[in-house]
């Protein structure tokens, strides 16, 4: 081994070293850097919540169209495309992603307009998904709210 390979050796140890060093004093302060606040978690759940709720929706939906019941088809599309919605802004939680507030806005309107077709219907399904759409927009609202309001881009 030469003195260019020892010396690297030496340095790629040192490193190693100091990212164990930082790693040990973050777990030792309880802190870590991927981990949501109550805040952004509670939005999170809701969102991911409601994007299940929204398919389940979507199959009910299917199933009374295909009984020739053709008013369910409105709530069918809104279901479909508001689970997008709703599986994106838990994404960008998810990444504490700059383009959350954006997200998160659309969500509620996706979710506020889906809630208003949804409810309509007087099925046990449609009371429940209902009942989550609401929830996910004012959860999405609290949390654009929380920052300030803003959907321009800002860094995390």
């Amino acid at each position: 081994m030469d003195r260019r390979e020892m010396f690297g050796m030496v340095g790629a140890g040192a490193i190693g070293l100091t990212a164990l060093a930082a790693k040990a004093d973050e777990t030792a302060s309880g802190e870590n850097c991927c981990q949501l606040d109550q805040a952004h978690a509670d939005c999170y759940k809701a969102c991911a919540d409601c994007a299940k709720a929204c398919d389940m929706t979507f199959h009910h939906c299917f199933k009374q169209v295909a009984e020739g019941k053709k008013e369910h088809a409105k709530a069918l599309h809104l279901a479909s495309d508001c689970a997008a919605f709703c599986s994106l802004s838990a994404s960008m939680i998810a990444k504490h992603s700059p383009l959350m507030a954006h997200s998160c806005h659309a969500c509620a309107d996706a979710c506020k307009a889906t809630a208003a077709e949804v409810g309509k219907f007087d099925s046990a399904e449609m009371k429940a998904a209902t009942k989550s759409l609401h929830d996910c927009e004012k959860s999405c609202r609290e949390m654009v709210a929380r920052m300030g309001g803003r959907t321009e881009l800002r860094a995390n």
